[in-house]
């Protein structure tokens, strides 16, 4: 029972006691078993963290930020993928839950039926990131898509940009709304759009095998906004590879402002956006719900910032 207090809270114990314990577990390799606290305790001091993605980078920063106040406050994150799919999310929802999870955070707003009775059924804090506008479950923690991609619109505009086209992939919520961003900023200039969409995920490849079609289809374009920084960065090294000059001949402007962005010459035009920073807000949101306050807000938009660079 000494033993049990101790691993539970060492503040229970003496000091003495305390080291003697330590000893002993690190000596026997002992891992606690902590399924029959979750069971009388209902609590798994576990957050559920669900991204479309492992591989990109804007939500390798959202986890680190997440896990920047999870892991000083003695929470596991517990981190699941649904590749951009509902109802892979659906089944990543399920698992996650059927661990006891205390919170979950989730990267989007979208979410099907199903899924969204788990989550009122289980009664835990619900946050929904990387989208401040769009509404949510309970509580989101983001910025507008759609604003920061017509503010990039605009500024390209403002540099004498006419003819600019969109390249959009993943066609996955934040995605549309970025696009109906630019939309919005061309029509207000009454120019004719151009929106060159792909199901695919995104890459610096995929950046360029629309530029590709985008010279051989609309030669006098000057201007490509992309729905993030691969596609932008693909796009600006082929043309490189073609002798297209970069801003004169075309400018480029992506979204997130990647560490690469800013490293590369001409140093990438992007809309930076605050990942970690949403990461952070958003765990501590969850762990100032878990302690009871009630006095939350549903929406908190941290902006973003519009990086002229080199490339327009």
């Amino acid at each position: 029972m000494t033993v049990s207090r101790c691993l539970r809270d060492p503040s229970q114990v003496s000091e003495a006691l305390k080291d003697k314990i330590e000893t002993a577990v690190e000596a026997l390799g002992y891992i606690p078993n902590r399924a029959p606290d979750i069971l009388s305790n209902a609590k798994s001091n576990a957050i559920g963290v669900l991204v479309p993605s492992l591989t990109n980078q804007v939500f390798a920063e959202v986890i680190r930020g997440i896990e920047s106040v999870t892991a000083p406050a003695g929470y596991q994150t517990m981190i699941a993928h649904y590749g951009y799919s509902a109802e892979l999310e659906e089944q990543s929802i399920a698992s996650l839950l059927s661990y006891n999870v205390d919170a979950i955070i989730l990267s989007q707003t979208t979410h099907t039926d199903k899924s969204r009775k788990m989550l009122e059924t289980a009664s835990i804090p619900v946050v929904e990131i990387m989208d401040s506008i769009s509404p949510c479950i309970e509580q989101a923690v983001g910025f507008d898509n759609g604003a920061a991609a017509k503010a990039m619109t605009q500024a390209m505009l403002d540099k004498g940009c006419k003819q600019i086209a969109y390249f959009a992939a993943r066609m996955d919520q934040r995605t549309q709304l970025k696009m109906a961003g630019y939309l919005d900023a061309m029509n207000a200039s009454g120019l004719v759009p151009i929106t060159l969409q792909t199901e695919e995920a995104s890459s610096f490849t995929l950046g360029s095998t629309l530029l590709k079609e985008l010279v051989a289809n609309h030669p006098d374009v000057d201007g490509i906004f992309c729905t993030n920084d691969d596609l932008a960065i693909g796009a600006l090294f082929e043309c490189q590879r073609r002798d297209i000059r970069i801003p004169e001949d075309i400018a480029i402007a992506g979204f997130h402002g990647l560490d690469i962005s800013r490293a590369m010459l001409p140093r990438l035009a992007t809309v930076v956006t605050p990942r970690e920073d949403v990461g952070r807000v958003a765990a501590e949101q969850l762990l100032n719900r878990l302690k009871g306050n009630e006095d939350w807000k549903p929406s908190i938009d941290l902006g973003y910032q519009i990086e002229i660079g080199e490339s327009l």
